[in-house]
């Protein structure tokens, strides 16, 4: 499922960077790395391009850490892109919740009565909540990224375990799901068994 025009993952991540800012703490690019599971090259080029672009100022203090400020012309950047998040939240969940549905009740109707989840973000979260709609049940959730931490009752995975469950289907609940896709296939797995959202273009 792809973003809706004019609003892509660097806008997004732009407004994770902007909202962390708007908060006025002192902060190392390390620490904006580390709050917002950004890599800290990536940090160091979205700052760079959002100073470029007026939406923020840096002030130098003491044991090289820094303060970082939106200007008035980054307050109404921050909310452009609010905005835009708030609405292409909304399309992803319409559609994938739709996608999901079919998919759920195809496989129930198969005789499918267990699954797989790879991938933890909002759209796992619309996954879930599709599939306690039928009579399927979640029996492992991967994600190399979140492994170790929880989602809703269940502990993420890392996705080497994979092999331990050699027929149930996988769904790819993740978006841009597109890495996790090809390492599944990287690993072996029967493309068969993996499912995912129908694909939507930009407009």
């Amino acid at each position: 499922m792809n973003n809706q025009k004019g609003y892509n993952n660097d806008s997004y991540k732009s407004l994770l960077l902007l909202d962390e800012i708007s908060k006025g703490n002192p902060l190392t690019q390390r620490d904006l790395s580390d709050r917002l599971g950004i890599a800290l090259g990536l940090i160091n080029s979205y700052l760079k391009n959002l100073i470029s672009k007026g939406f923020i100022t840096v002030t130098a203090i003491p044991r090289k850490r820094y303060v970082y400020y939106l200007t008035p012309k980054g307050f109404a950047e921050k909310t452009r892109l609010t905005y835009h998040h708030l609405q292409n939240f909304t399309n992803l969940y319409k559609v994938a919740r739709k996608d999901f549905k079919t998919i759920f009740h195809k496989l129930e109707k198969d005789g499918i009565r267990r699954v797989i989840f790879c991938g933890v973000d909002e759209v796992a979260e619309i996954a879930y909540l599709s599939l306690r709609e039928v009579s399927i049940k979640l029996i492992a959730i991967m994600d190399d990224e979140k492994s170790g931490e929880r989602f809703f009752e269940y502990k993420v995975s890392p996705m080497n375990i994979i092999n331990r469950f050699p027929k149930e289907p996988i769904i790819i609940t993740k978006f841009r799901g597109e890495e996790i896709y090809k390492r599944l296939v990287d690993m072996g797995i029967n493309k068969e068994r993996i499912f995912r959202e129908v694909e939507v273009d930009d407009p």
